[in-house]
């Protein structure tokens, strides 16, 4: 990068002023990492301090049977295929409930668009999950589901967010949003919800006081270009609404091509993983970008443990929780990360890396803060001063 150049963009995020789509750009090119990530930790830790954020939460999938064919998709099955499976609902009531000694605060629910489940089934489902654990915040359905739920139901989002929040829906989950440019889209989405509907289901969601994730699927046919396109448009409408609570990059995953029926569903498989360094250059510059972001989460699960921890150092402040069991991803590549993290595992991640954990909600509200690491065995991160 040009020494200029360089100094400019320190100048400006160093006194706090807005990047524009250029000067994204131009930290994608960045040919020097740790700078790259001085700048995004200066930011982090302006908002964050040496705080980073978890969960105790369960993953749960209701049903794998989708009617869309995803390129990038190996967790969706067409009914009637082996290893498609659709949860009674006392099944799934059961699943949560196993995570109750555990102090659980959070259940996380995505499906497929399953083609004939009546909508009546998932109202049912959060109000039967909420009525057996009544403390326990219920995220559930991207706007890709809610926008299915309209298609099936002939209800509009309006009446259908109002009806799953009657049962006890407290967030919307961030999918759904891969790449917003049509470019990309078009080649690796085979549903129709797409930036305009995307946008338009989260403004609702906002509206009614709900605060939900935003996401990013990175690593595969796209650009920088696109990154930085896509963690703009999510700005802009931060702006507007002031209702995402986090901004979280999803390492696009290979097929390990391990299912049953020995069929890859996961079309874009030939394209290499994004490697670590690539990953903590999104970090980065999505921490840059995002002024008006509280947070930015790095998923241990699509990262793996050790570039999780680097993450912290490149802007993000919060590793997602226990998980449990998330198939969307080990679906996919089982390329090392654990199915669980315990609370006790969570803690000694964040400690390992130099930061205090601190335990919260689905809102980011504080449950507890916990010491941070042993002075004698790590220093703590610092900001880093520039001169």
């Amino acid at each position: 990068m040009d020494a200029g150049l360089k100094r400019e963009l320190e100048a400006k995020v160093l006194a706090g002023e807005r990047l524009t789509y250029g000067d994204g750009l131009a930290l994608y090119a960045a040919d020097d990492l740790a700078w790259l990530g001085a700048l995004a930790h200066h930011v982090r830790t302006a908002k964050n301090g040496d705080r980073v954020y978890f969960n105790v939460n369960r993953h749960l999938n209701l049903t794998n049977v989708c009617s869309a064919s995803c390129a990038y998709c190996s967790f969706q099955r067409k009914p009637g295929e082996q290893d498609a499976y659709t949860m009674r609902i006392e099944e799934a009531v059961g699943l949560a409930k196993a995570m109750e000694p555990d102090g659980i605060t959070e259940l996380h629910i995505v499906n497929g668009l399953h083609p004939t489940l009546p909508w009546r089934y998932y109202p049912k489902s959060i109000r039967e999950l909420k009525a057996a654990l009544p403390g326990v915040s219920i995220k559930a359905f991207t706007a890709t589901e809610i926008h299915w739920f309209e298609r099936i139901s002939g209800l509009s989002a309006d009446e259908i967010l109002d009806e799953l929040i009657d049962a006890g829906l407290e967030s919307l989950t961030g999918g759904g949003a891969e790449i917003f440019d049509w470019e990309v889209r078009q080649k690796i989405v085979d549903h129709a919800t797409h930036w305009e509907d995307w946008s338009r289901i989260h403004r609702l969601a906002h509206s009614r006081g709900l605060r939900t994730p935003s996401t990013m699927l990175y690593g595969h046919i796209e650009e920088p270009r696109h990154r930085v396109d896509h963690v703009l448009r999510l700005r802009e409408l931060q702006d507007e609404t002031g209702g995402f609570a986090v901004f979280i990059p999803l390492r696009f995953q290979h097929d390990y091509h391990d299912s049953k029926d020995g069929k890859v569903r996961n079309r874009l498989m030939g394209q290499p993983m994004a490697t670590g360094a690539e990953a903590l250059r999104t970090f980065a510059v999505s921490r840059l970008l995002l002024d008006n972001f509280d947070h930015v989460k790095c998923f241990w699960v699509m990262h793996g443990l050790a570039t999780a921890q680097l993450a912290l150092n490149y802007g993000a402040d919060d590793l997602d929780g226990s998980v449990v069991e998330y198939k969307i991803t080990h679906d996919a590549d089982r390329f090392g990360t654990p199915d669980k993290m315990t609370r006790e595992d969570l803690l000694e991640l964040i400690r390992g890396a130099g930061f205090r954990p601190v335990e919260r909600n689905t809102r980011y509200e504080t449950v507890r803060e916990f010491d941070g690491p042993d002075p004698d065995l790590r220093e703590t991160p610092q900001v880093m001063t520039f001169a």
